[in-house]
């Protein structure tokens, strides 16, 4: 019987440091205290968050590296487990190529959860980002595990709604659709009807069947890591070779996969309302212009009664940016119903 293991023991083969405490300053009024567990693979950096235990959707924080003459922003990506628009968006200006020794680059890693239950595993398409909630061990903290990804392009639609892992195989082999053939026929670079496992399978090798539609998408690796973390793929879901190497230690045959269509996340914490904002699409994966309206009811929903002061050109700003960074928007407004009556009635005998 398949027995999958946990964050803390599949990721970076089972190599964990010591939890990093961080200090983050917001707007110069509150502080907040993050804790954040970093594992170290060769290749790149995948990260295990403790779920905050006060229920708060605000995880990680933000970091600043230096580029090394060697360095590309993609080789920072990889290394570091962003993808490609993320590290992008976050450093606009900064040559992708060249970015120079010594130029500072910004490792997006505080983020929002996506809403819904905090179990199994959850893709946001438009964050091109995938998160995973293992099942807590006895005395174990709840924690979710995060990974860039790439998602069906805009011809090729990735399905939306609640499915599960239908199979697992490793080394897989791979079977061109029809489609996916006369598309390459017609570039001139046709497929073989069986495409084994090696450097020229794009599925990597390993693979996640989801028990969607008619069976044919997947999560999986992919041969071209560079493409991480765009809308490049047939539909399914790529990861880098070492991550969905970890994933797939860690999951199980039915475990519960949502996929989501979020590009603007909302979160309350300590009296600061937060949105973080990604290029949004349609249902058919077509970019189109933020709206603000729906962030209007989006925080509506999130609010309720709580009276907050939103700075709506922030909130606007912060959604033609779309840097999937979390930005401050509002401060919560203390409101005293009984002193502005009794300030009232002060003015009034005045009077």
């Amino acid at each position: 019987m398949e027995t999958p293991g946990t964050a803390s023991d599949m990721i970076g083969n089972g190599i964990r440091s010591p939890a990093v405490h961080y200090i983050i300053a917001l707007m110069n009024k509150s502080w907040w205290l993050a804790s954040i567990t970093c594992v170290w693979s060769l290749a790149a950096a995948a990260t295990v968050y403790e779920l905050p235990p006060d229920g708060s959707a605000i995880i990680g924080v933000d970091e600043h590296i230096k580029a090394t003459y060697q360095d590309t922003l993609l080789d920072i990506a990889h290394r570091y487990s962003l993808g490609y628009e993320e590290i992008i968006r976050a450093n606009p200006g900064v040559d992708m190529w060249l970015p120079g020794e010594g130029t500072d680059i910004i490792l997006p890693g505080r983020r929002i959860l996506p809403p819904g239950p905090h179990e199994g595993i959850v893709l946001n398409l438009p964050e091109h980002r995938l998160y995973y909630y293992p099942r807590p061990r006895k005395d174990q903290k709840p924690e979710v595990v995060t990974y860039p990804v790439s998602i069906g392009r805009m011809d090729w639609r990735s399905p939306l709604g609640q499915t599960h892992i239908m199979t697992k195989e490793n080394h897989p082999n791979w079977y061109p659709p029809e489609s996916i053939r006369n598309e390459h026929a017609a570039n001139g670079d046709p497929l073989p009807a069986v495409v084994p496992p090696g450097p020229k399978n794009p599925l990597g090798d390993f693979k996640m069947r989801l028990a969607i539609g008619d069976g044919t998408y997947e999560i999986h690796g992919t041969n071209n890591p560079v493409a991480v973390g765009l809308a490049v793929t047939h539909g399914c879901i790529r990861m880098y070779p070492e991550d969905v190497a970890n994933l797939f230690r860690m999951v199980s045959v039915g475990t519960k996969v949502r996929l989501l269509n979020e590009p603007v996340k909302v979160t309350y914490v300590d009296g600061e309302l937060l949105i973080e904002a990604h290029p949004p699409v349609d249902d058919e994966g077509q970019s189109i212009e933020p709206n603000l309206e729906l962030l209007s009811r989006q925080l509506e929903r999130l609010l309720g009664n709580k009276i907050v002061a939103i700075h709506w050109d922030f909130a606007r700003e912060a959604l033609q940016a779309a840097k999937g960074m979390p930005t401050v928007v509002g401060l919560e407004a203390n409101f005293d119903p009984t002193a502005a009556s009794t300030s009232e009635k002060q003015t009034s005998e005045d009077r």
